[in-house]
């Protein structure tokens, strides 16, 4: 039998084979590094108190986040890639904002979209190995937005090779599938969620209000990955 793991002192995976008692370990091919990702400015001190009622919330454990790591080949892809909208006419910015680059709380980086289900979606313009997306969708203040569901896909009707990579909508009352994941607030680091190598060209991601409004707010959308080997 065989497991993968990741050394902590080389970075990179490990593939530990056990066979009749004897255990050996080779050193995979790939070397994993952390992403070089770059974080906005926190918007308020220290960490929220309060656990929103009627929500799967986690209380944020007032520690960075741990390195993300990854083939170190890995980069950003989304920066200023193509972005689409389910609310056409949105009542504050515009969609090219969610990969403009811009992850900050201010209210020149966020777009707001009307009430219910919304999504952003990322055109890659080409397939790719993901590794890690990440959504800032409004980190001003320490709210919990519901319903928050992240897709890949191969076409833009997300149609062919749907893979949902997260999903803490846990009643299914968005209609994609009853989500196994928590609810989180909104911080500064953004909501990192692990792809493990999903092949795809679109990146989607769904909210549905939040404890503080109806609306929904998209700050920035980051996709880290890389070219598909032949």
């Amino acid at each position: 039998m065989s497991r993968r793991c990741t050394s902590s002192v080389t970075g990179r995976a490990v593939l530990v084979l056990v066979w009749s008692g004897f255990a050996g370990m080779l050193l995979a091919e790939e070397e994993l590094a952390p992403i070089k990702l770059e974080l906005p400015k926190p918007a308020f001190i220290g960490t929220p108190k309060a656990i929103p009622a009627g929500t799967t919330v986690k209380k944020p454990t007032g520690k960075p986040r741990e390195p993300f790591m990854a083939p170190k080949d890995v980069k950003l892809l989304s920066l200023n890639k193509p972005v689409t909208c389910s609310d056409k006419e949105p009542i504050i910015g515009e969609a090219k904002m969610v990969t403009d680059g811009d992850k900050e709380a201010g209210g020149g980086s966020y777009m707001e979209t009307g009430p219910g289900l919304q999504w952003v979606q990322v055109d890659l313009e080409d397939r790719y190995e993901i590794y890690a997306v990440i959504a800032w969708l409004y980190h001003g203040d320490p709210r919990v937005y519901h319903d928050v569901v992240v897709q890949v896909a191969d076409d833009a009707d997300f149609i062919t090779n749907v893979k949902t990579l997260f999903n803490n909508d846990q009643d299914n009352s968005s209609g994609l599938g009853i989500g196994q994941d928590f609810e989180y607030f909104e911080l500064y680091e953004g909501n990192l969620v692990e792809a493990k190598g999903a092949k795809a060209r679109y990146v989607r991601v769904y909210s549905k209000g939040s404890t503080s409004d109806e609306m929904n707010r998209f700050t920035e959308v980051e996709v880290w990955g890389r070219p598909i080997k032949k």
